[in-house]
């Protein structure tokens, strides 16, 4: 007879006993997860760390009026980066929508505003010196 591999103290062995689950910790379903807490949780921590590598700009321009416009404007220069897509061209209507939001919220936009407009006006200068 051929010698199993499991020794007989092993097969011998008492299973360890069950225990009521802890009604102060979050019941652990069969993925191993905590259920639907646990996915809150788990989207929770993402967008933490998602915001972790956010630039400040970003999050400068999501913390005011325009967050939707601004993500949509971030989503469509992503995709036209990944499609090798003009960005001006495919999103000149998202960058539109997003100014004209910027300028209804121009309180909480203003230093973004005047830089842009400081660029607008040195372009032009710089223009006019090549003419």
């Amino acid at each position: 007879m051929a010698s199993s591999p499991i020794s007989s103290a092993e097969t011998l062995a008492p299973s360890p006993p069950e225990t009521e689950p802890d009604p102060t910790k979050p019941a652990v379903d069969a993925e191993g997860d905590g259920g639907e807490d646990g996915k809150k949780k788990e989207e929770k921590e993402e967008e933490e760390e998602e915001e972790e590598e956010e630039c400040g700009f970003c999050i400068y321009m999501k913390g005011g009026g325009c967050k939707e416009s601004f993500v949509a404007w971030e989503k469509c220069v992503e995709d036209a980066e990944k499609s090798g897509e003009d960005v001006v061209e495919k999103c000149f209507q998202v960058t539109s929508l997003l100014k004209k939001c910027m300028d209804e919220h121009a309180d909480y936009y203003e230093p973004v505003l005047k830089a842009e407009q400081a660029m607008a006006d040195a372009v032009a200068a710089e223009i006019q010196e090549s003419s």
